[in-house]
C-alpha cells in the first residue's frame, strides 16, 4: 500500500514499525459546538483508512482525540452560564450521535485533554529541562522553536520565511517571536490545573503530542487531520515531541483536501458554514460519507446541493441492487452453482481486485467506488439474463458486493423492524395477482396506484414473484 506523505511529499510504500500493526492518531474535534460538514471529511476518511488496515489484516490502535479545554469551550461556557466540563460533556455525547450516523467507528481511545494533565506537565517539564522550552514572566510557558533546527519540514517553509510572518502579540512575553505556548498562565475565573511553574492550562499544541506519547508511544506509524492543520499545529507537535523524545515523531503525515461550499471557502462571515446535523436532517448522514467517498481524500471537495443529490442516488442505485438480491436469494434453489456459474462467480474477482488496487493507491476512494460499481453492473447483467440462477451464484455475488461496500461502510444498513403494514401490503399484492390472473387489469392497476399513492410502496414484478419497498 502506498500513502501519500506530507513530510516528503511523495507517495510511499507503506512500512509499519512493528510488522502486522497500525499505530495512528488522528486530530479530533474541540467540543464547544457540534461539528460542521468541513470537519466530517478527515472523520471519515481516516476512519476508512482505519477500516481499510483492518481489512488487510493488520491490528490498528487508532486514537482521536477531545479538546475539551480551550478559549471556545471556556467563552461557551460563559456565555451559557455554566462551567466548562457541561459543554464538554454535551458536545462530546453529541459528536457520537453525529459520528455514528456518519458511520464512523470509535477510536481505540478518545482522550480527553483534562484527563490527559499528567501527561502534558510531565512533557512540559521534560522540555523545560532540556532547555526547549522557559517559563516566562507571567507564567507562560514557551517553546524555543530556534531549538529545532528542522523546524518547517513539514509545511515546507524555510525558518527564514517564517520568521519574517511571526509576531508578538500583546501580553507575550516572549524570548523569540516564532516561540509558541505549551502552557498557559492561570487568569481569574477559568478553569487551572497545578503544574510544577504555577497553575494554568495546557496550549492546543501539546495536548496531542502528550497523548500520543502516552497511548501509542513516542514514535508513531501514522498522523492524520485536515490540510489546515499542517501549520502551524503539527508543525509544533513534531517540534515539541522530538526535541522531548529524541525521536522520530511520526512516519506518515496525511492530511486530507479542503472542502468548499458552492465552489466558495466555507466560512462563518459568508454564511456558508453547514454542521453535519443540520445536512443529514435534509440528505441523511450516509448521503454525506457517500459524497465524501466519492472525491480522492487529498483533492478539493465541493459541497453542493446538486452533488449530494447525484450521491444520493447513486447510493440508492447500490440499495436497489442489494435488495434484488435479497430477494432473488430468498426464492432462488440450488446450493452448487453449475459450471458456468462458477465461471462467472470467479469473473468477478476482478473487481475486488481493481478494489484493492485503488485502496492501495493512496486509498483511491474515487477508482474503489468505480469498481463496485462494475461489479453491481455485471452482477444485474448476468442474473438478469438467467431468471434460474442458483442461490448459490447469487449468494455468491451477493458475498462479494456486501464485502467491498462494507469496507467503505456502505450499503449495510438494513430496516430491523419489521414494517407494520406488511400484512396489509402483502394481502393487497395478492389481490393484485388474482385480478391480474382474472384479466382485471383495471382493477390490478388501482390497487397498484394505492399502495404507491396511499401507502407509499412500490411493486415490480419479477419472474421470481412480487418484490415491494417503501419510497
Amino acid at each position: 500500500m502506498k500513502l501519500f506523505n506530507t513530510l516528503t511529499r511523495q507517495k510511499e510504500e507503506f512500512v509499519p514499525i512493528t510488522p502486522g500493526e497500525v499505530k495512528m492518531y488522528s486530530c479530533g474535534p474541540t467540543v464547544y459546538n457540534y461539528f460542521h460538514i468541513g470537519n466530517a471529511r478527515p472523520f471519515i476518511m481516516f476512519d476508512l483508512l482505519r477500516r481499510y488496515f483492518e481489512y488487510r489484516g493488520y491490528k490498528v490502535t487508532f486514537v482521536q482525540n477531545f479538546t475539551d479545554i480551550d478559549d471556545k469551550v471556556i467563552n461557551k461556557a460563559n456565555e451559557e452560564g455554566v462551567t466548562y466540563d457541561v459543554i464538554a460533556d454535551r458536545y462530546i455525547k453529541e459528536y457520537f450521535v453525529d459520528a455514528e450516523g456518519l458511520g464512523i467507528k470509535r477510536a481505540t481511545y478518545h482522550p480527553r485533554a483534562t484527563e490527559t494533565m499528567d501527561a502534558i506537565i510531565d512533557i512540559v517539564k521534560t522540555l523545560i529541562d532540556k532547555g526547549h522550552a522557559y517559563v516566562a514572566e507571567n507564567g507562560d510557558v514557551y517553546f524555543r522553536t530556534k531549538t529545532f533546527p528542522e523546524y518547517g519540514k513539514l509545511s515546507h517553509q524555510p525558518l527564514e520565511e517564517l520568521q519574517a510572518g511571526a509576531r508578538i502579540s500583546v501580553g507575550e512575553l516572549k524570548e523569540d517571536p516564532m516561540d509558541f505556548a505549551v502552557w498557559k498562565a492561570a487568569k481569574p475565573g477559568e478553569p487551572s490545573w497545578q503544574a510544577p511553574w504555577g497553575k494554568g492550562r495546557p496550549g492546543w499544541h501539546i495536548e496531542c503530542s502528550a497523548m500520543v506519547n502516552k497511548y501509542l508511544g513516542p514514535t508513531i506509524d501514522i498522523h492524520s487531520g485536515g490540510l489546515d492543520l499542517t501549520f502551524p499545529h503539527h508543525e509544533n507537535e513534531i517540534a515539541q515531541s522530538e526535541c522531548a523524545n529524541g525521536c522520530t515523531f511520526a512516519h506518515y503525515w496525511l492530511h486530507n483536501g479542503f472542502l468548499t461550499i458552492d465552489n466558495e471557502k466555507m466560512s462563518k462571515s459568508k454564511g456558508n458554514f453547514f454542521m453535519v446535523r443540520d445536512a443529514a436532517k435534509e440528505y441523511g448522514y450516509e448521503t454525506i460519507r457517500m459524497f465524501m467517498l466519492s472525491a480522492h481524500y487529498r483533492t478539493p471537495l465541493n459541497y453542493s446541493e446538486e452533488s449530494l443529490k447525484m450521491n444520493k442516488a447513486s447510493l440508492d442505485r447500490l440499495y436497489e441492487a442489494r435488495n434484488n438480491l435479497e430477494f432473488r436469494i430468498s426464492k432462488a434453489q440450488g446450493d452448487a452453482p453449475t459450471a458456468e456459474e462458477a465461471e462467472a462467480l470467479a469473473s468477478l474477482q476482478q473487481y475486488k481486485e481493481k478494489f484493492i488496487e485503488a485502496m492501495d493507491d493512496d486509498m483511491n476512494t474515487a477508482n474503489a467506488l468505480s469498481a463496485i460499481f462494475e461489479l453491481m453492473r455485471d452482477i444485474n447483467a448476468y442474473s438478469g439474463s438467467h431468471a434460474d440462477a442458483t442461490r448459490a451464484y447469487l449468494k455468491g455475488a451477493y458475498d462479494l458486493f456486501m464485502e467491498l461496500t462494507g469496507v467503505l461502510n456502505i450499503v449495510q444498513k438494513h430496516d430491523d423492524a419489521e414494517d407494520p403494514d406488511k400484512a396489509k401490503i402483502e394481502e393487497l399484492i395478492a389481490q393484485r395477482a388474482a385480478a391480474k390472473k382474472a384479466k382485471d387489469f383495471a382493477e390490478a392497476d388501482r390497487i397498484r396506484d394505492y399502495l404507491l399513492n396511499e401507502m407509499g410502496v412500490a411493486i415490480k414484478d419479477t419472474r421470481q414473484g412480487v418484490q415491494w419497498s417503501r419510497v
